[in-house]
């Protein structure tokens, strides 16, 4: 019995020791460093967002801005960019498709909503890309009946805001992985 306590007491020992040697080795994302360098924050606001190039006046145009609305508030915060040392180059296209659509009316009552993104992250100093890629955000909503445009309307628009932050979103956490491994 005695020897049994002993032994949990070592195991114990030897996890304490192990978690106290790799204590050191954990720093947040989003810390500031100590050395000087800059720190992740300060690397995100140093990415430039063009905008967007779409039809003027057109849902894709108004998409396209509240992706660089949501994008910029999630790099810089409530700030302003800094002199930028890299510009992010997004392309997207946007898809409607039905779920359901009614047996009586032949309308669709439910929807999906689309964005395909392709972004590219270029050097400013080179002008060469250092990184590139796609992402992609479908989100549903429901379509009220056949006399409710408004309503309808209104199901479309949140459906776009909804899917333009969740490129925003995954855009800054593929840009915050890049700057913090360094490649």
């Amino acid at each position: 019995m005695l020897s049994a306590r002993i032994r949990i007491a070592a195991r114990l020992l030897a996890v304490a020791a192990l978690a106290a040697l790799t204590a050191g080795c954990f720093q947040p994302m989003y810390a500031e460093h100590t050395d000087g360098t800059p720190g992740l924050r300060e690397k995100l606001m140093g990415v430039d967002l063009p905008p967007i190039t779409k039809a003027n006046a057109s849902r894709e145009a108004r998409v396209g801005v509240e992706i660089r609305n949501a994008l910029a508030f999630k790099l810089y915060g409530s700030a302003t960019g800094m002199p930028p040392t890299h510009r992010l180059d997004l392309r997207f296209t946007t898809t409607r498709s039905s779920l359901i659509v009614s047996a009586m009316t032949g309308l669709p009552t439910s929807e999906n909503y689309g964005i395909d993104c392709q972004y590219s992250l270029i050097d400013v100093a080179t002008g060469k890309p250092v990184m590139s890629g796609s992402t992609f955000s479908r989100v549903s909503y429901d379509m009220p009946g056949s006399y409710q445009r408004f309503a309808r309307n209104r199901a479309v628009r949140d459906a776009e805001d909804r899917a333009a932050n969740e490129i925003a979103e995954n855009l800054n956490t593929r840009l915050a992985a890049f700057f913090t491994a360094g490649s």
